[in-house]
């Protein structure tokens, strides 16, 4: 595997994780204020993109979109199918 193939795959979900975990603490402080919110939409593509960790993480820490079944639920179930398609593109 080439150098450069490795840092994308190491990269490319950190640098996602990270900005979920960002925007789900942008998202609570603009609930807090009564601001424009970042829509359940993005949030939910950001955590299907590869950065659910980040968004789990986020939700855990901000105490943000913890009642909401589509996001209590739904984030662990897009961790675990992620980490599926991880395991089964190793064994594969």
């Amino acid at each position: 595997m080439s150098e450069n193939l490795m840092i994308y795959l190491i990269g490319y979900p950190a640098v996602l994780n990270i900005c979920s975990f960002v925007v789900y603490g942008i998202d609570k402080g603009r609930a807090q204020k009564g601001q424009y919110r970042i829509s359940e939409k993005t949030l939910i593509i950001l955590a299907a993109a590869g950065g659910s960790i980040g968004a789990w993480i986020g939700m855990r820490v901000y105490r943000h979109k913890t009642k909401h079944i589509k996001f209590y639920i739904g984030i662990p179930i897009i961790i675990l199918l992620q980490a599926g398609i991880i395991l089964w593109l190793l064994v594969r």
